[in-house]
């Protein structure tokens, strides 16, 4: 024991090692245990490093050259604790200092392995890990490229029963390796003051949760909580940071997907998919007037809130314990800032794609402990019908009406396009595309060119980057089970007498054969009666499409009834965060 004691040592400043006994050898320890960080980013490639440190009470921080000679650095640290010293007395008169008298600086210096470290080596050398910052009286451990929470936050808004999922970045570190532990403030406070505690002492908290995820209970509503969360990489362990959150809430109860959960207590088995494909709503649409006041007015305002919507749906897809995602109308500050963070946290990655020129999009998440992203091949359908030849006979057929081929170049629609491979079985692939299709009622030619480019360019990439993986295509495709786009999709053939070709008027009309580049695909949930219900139309607009000679549908979780739907009237409503339904089914997948 006493040569472990003695190898620590090493770590100290060389005024330490003077010691005689095993006894001062234990205290040495002891204290190199208890020194503040001293914490440097040092980083390859990068001109600069930043060191940070605290000193009574004040925390300082300071950007220096990577190639400056320590010995600079160190002058800096000690002129701009004097400077700082000098401020504190400026009004004060010291007795027995003449005037003119200069200050004594303060001593600054670096060591490593007991040896002083010459202030002729460069920063980027000189700032080691478990080297040793001395200040004055005060030493500091150096904590080279230590894991560090860059971003924490915790959700504006929590709600009891509801997962509340911190959104988390960290540099050198892992969030899978974190230490999170949740408290619970003893008594109802609106004081943001009461999160500031002793150390070692927290008899306002009381622990409850120590897990990265944690679900308030009915008695937290009214009291706020506090998370812990220590950054780690491995054995390697961070400055831990400190969240408080706003005062719980009351849940809305019993919500539409409850009852549905019960149907995904666990995941998928291998060789089958859970696959989900919901239009949550995009906020940039749920906040305007006409939504408030024409097409959801029996919807509690509250309940339109983006805060609030983004619980239900949290807890709604982490519920379903899928293996594929795919969202529509997801506002890009949602994929960031809430949905990446949450479902992360229940093992699932996502890719983003913004609509052209707009605010939402497409988001396609997959479980990473089954499903690898190997590519991407996103494209404005738009933008692809004039500028890839594959679809050069299509554009010939549609030049015939000029109006109705600028009608559909105006368009900001794109298809997400995701090739993922078996993580257990290298080589065994799935497309899937995700998609949100033209909304106008009477855009039905608008959405067949759409539809017809879509399958042109998933014909292409599976030809080309995935030869024979099969097709799992979501979306949300405002087409009925009468449309144009259902006919071209189940039977891969539109007749150009189709009534879509002249739904917007003589002025635009069309007539073409379309022929679709895949074989027939089949939707997994057949024709339901509705997967969109507000309060002045409901139909089937929302499909999941495979191709079903490598899938088979092994299970449809059934939608929920028409009395859970209309209990507030119609959607989106206080237990229901959208006017859509998300689809969920198992797909079996042929190994």
């Amino acid at each position: 024991m006493f040569n472990r004691l003695s190898a620590a040592l090493t770590l100290l400043p060389r005024r330490l090692l003077f010691v005689s006994s095993p006894r001062t050898l234990t205290g040495a320890c002891r204290l190199l245990g208890r020194m503040n960080p001293a914490v440097v980013r040092c980083l390859p490639g990068e001109p600069k490093l930043t060191i940070s440190f605290s000193l009574d009470g004040s925390h300082k921080h300071m950007l220096r050259d990577q190639d400056e000679p320590l010995g600079k650095a160190l002058a800096r640290i000690s002129h701009g604790l004097n400077k700082s010293q000098g401020k504190a007395k400026k009004s004060k008169k010291k007795k027995g200092q003449t005037p003119g008298e200069a200050p004594v600086l303060t001593a600054v210096k670096l060591y490593y392995n007991g040896e002083e470290v010459s202030g002729m080596s460069l920063n980027s050398e000189a700032w080691r890990d478990g080297a040793v910052l001395e200040v004055g009286d005060v030493e500091y451990s150096v904590r080279r490229n230590t894991p560090t929470l860059t971003n924490a936050e915790l959700p504006a808004s929590l709600l009891a029963e509801f997962p509340v999922c911190p959104n988390l970045e960290i540099e050198f570190g892992n969030l899978e390796d974190c230490e999170f532990t949740w408290y619970r403030e003893n008594a109802p406070n609106t004081s943001t003051e009461a999160a500031v505690e002793v150390e070692g002492q927290d008899s306002e908290w009381t622990q409850v949760g120590c897990g990265r995820v944690h679900v308030p209970s009915i008695q937290d509503i009214g009291y706020r909580l506090k998370l812990r969360c220590t950054p780690k990489d491995g054995g390697r362990s961070g400055l831990p940071k400190e969240l408080l959150s706003t005062a719980i809430e009351a849940g809305p109860g019993v919500c539409t997907f409850d009852n549905r959960h019960a149907y995904t207590l666990k995941e998928a088995e291998w060789p089958s998919v859970r696959v989900v494909s919901y239009n949550i709503l995009a906020d940039t649409y749920a906040q305007t007037e006409l939504s408030k006041t024409v097409l959801y007015p029996y919807c509690a305002p509250y309940a339109l809130q983006l805060d609030y919507r983004q619980n239900l749906i949290k807890k709604e897809l982490a519920g379903y314990k899928a293996d594929i995602i795919c969202l529509q109308e997801v506002d890009k500050g949602v994929f960031v800032n809430s949905l990446t963070p949450a479902l992360d946290a229940f093992g699932l990655d996502g890719v983003f794609r913004t609509k052209d020129r707009q605010h939402e999009g497409l988001a396609t998440f997959y479980r990473r402990s089954k499903l690898k992203l190997l590519s991407s091949h996103n494209i404005s359908l738009s933008e692809a019908l004039t500028s890839d030849p594959i679809h050069s006979a299509l554009l010939e057929n549609l030049s015939a009406s000029t109006a109705l081929k600028r009608n559909i170049l105006k368009r900001s629609t794109v298809l997400q396009v995701s090739v993922l491979e078996d993580v257990s079985k290298p080589g065994r692939k799935v497309c899937v595309a995700n998609t949100h299709l033209y909304w106008l009622p009477k855009g039905g030619s608008i959405r067949l060119v759409q539809m017809g480019v879509a399958l042109q360019h998933l014909n292409h990439v599976i030809n080309e980057v995935a030869p024979g993986a099969p097709l799992i295509f979501c979306g949300d495709f405002n087409s009925h089970p009468d449309s144009g786009v259902f006919q071209l999709l189940s039977e891969a053939l539109v007749p150009l007498q189709h009534a879509d070709w002249s739904s917007l008027g003589p002025e635009e009309s069309c007539s073409m054969e379309l022929l679709s580049a895949l074989p027939p695909l089949l939707s997994a949930y057949g024709q339901p009666a509705y997967t969109n219900y507000v309060g002045g139309f409901h139909g089937c607009l929302d499909y999941i499409f495979i191709q079903p000679d490598s899938m088979q549908v092994e299970q449809v979780i059934p939608l929920p009834s028409h009395q859970e739907v209309t209990t507030y009237e119609a959607l989106p409503s206080v237990a229901h965060p959208s006017d859509h339904i998300a689809l969920i089914c198992d797909l079996r997948w042929n190994p």
